[in-house]
């Protein structure tokens, strides 16, 4: 079982001609709403791929029987909820551009919880956005731990940095979070990645890196149509931690992860073009040869 921690949320995707300088405006040229929060993502992707899967979130009074419960329930994640009655659940606003740059503004609604709650003890664990407090407190109880600091890196200060590396299996950062904390504690990128057993850093179209026992290995982009880079990464670990679950190697899963990615980001909405193995297996085989199924750990 892969228990995922962090945010269930309302995506309202936008797409602008360009980001406005402060105190002006730009033009909205489209908008949409999706199943969204980086946990829940990374979730649907794992399930998707038919490998167990428990969602550790807080949600809001307006969450049960909605639209977005029955989707999870019918892709087979297990919920395991802090319910704020009172509460909405977490709302994300981004707006990309032309050049596929994207801002987020998010209303963390009842994921306010997760600062007051009391994390489980988890064998298999990812953190994604989350409570940065919680998400130590998960690591430091987890027998396999992964992390990914994303949009809420801004959230996390140098000592919840220190504390919450050392207890990782794996680090996940795309070059953004990767150089945001390099500053927060003053390293640069080999202090960092010396930190971890293992890391992987996604680069956008200049594909991702993978860093284990002193070794630097690149995996190159899949070439396919961009409608919208939201999600990606997410996807990218959803099908690296199902991969590695199933008994992959580390180059293995980055593969699998860029394929998995590869199909998000040809549709609009985190969650609208998840791939299923037979998915995965097609393009992994034309990209990077023979893919082999596995058997589970």
């Amino acid at each position: 079982m892969i228990h995922v921690v962090g945010h269930t949320a309302i995506d309202h995707i936008s797409r602008v001609t360009g980001f406005p300088p402060v105190n002006g405006s730009t033009i909205i040229t489209d908008r949409k709403v999706y199943f969204g929060g980086g946990a829940a993502n990374i979730a649907a992707g794992i399930a998707r791929l038919d490998v167990p899967c428990t969602l550790v979130s807080a949600v809001g009074g307006d969450f049960s029987g909605s639209e977005y419960d029955i989707w999870m329930k019918e892709l087979g994640i297990c919920q395991d909820f802090f319910v704020v009655e009172d509460a909405h659940t977490s709302t994300a606003f981004m707006f990309t551009d032309d050049n596929g740059d994207q801002i987020t503004f998010f209303e963390w609604g009842a994921s306010v919880v997760f600062a007051e709650s009391e994390a489980k003890k988890l064998d298999f664990v990812h953190m994604a956005t989350a409570d940065p407090d919680f998400n130590v407190q998960v690591a430091k109880k987890a027998k396999f731990s992964s992390f990914d600091p994303g949009q809420d890196l801004h959230r996390y200060t140098a000592d919840h940095l220190t504390s919450i590396l050392p207890c990782l299996s794996l680090l996940f950062a795309n070059q953004h979070e990767v150089e945001g904390m390099c500053r927060k504690m003053e390293l640069d990128r080999e202090e960092l990645v010396a930190m971890v057993p293992m890391a992987v850093f996604t680069m956008s179209e200049k594909g991702s890196m993978l860093y284990r026992d002193g070794e630097e290995t690149h995996i190159p982009p899949i070439p396919v149509m961009m409608k919208d880079p939201t999600g990606a990464g997410d996807a990218y670990r959803a099908g690296f931690l199902s991969a590695y679950k199933l008994g992959y190697t580390p180059l293995e899963c980055c593969r699998i992860g860029t394929v998995s990615a590869s199909f998000t980001v040809e549709s609009i909405g985190c969650q609208t073009n998840l791939p299923c193995w037979d998915d995965i297996k097609a393009r992994y085989s034309k990209y990077f040869g023979e893919f082999n199924r596995v058997r589970a750990r």
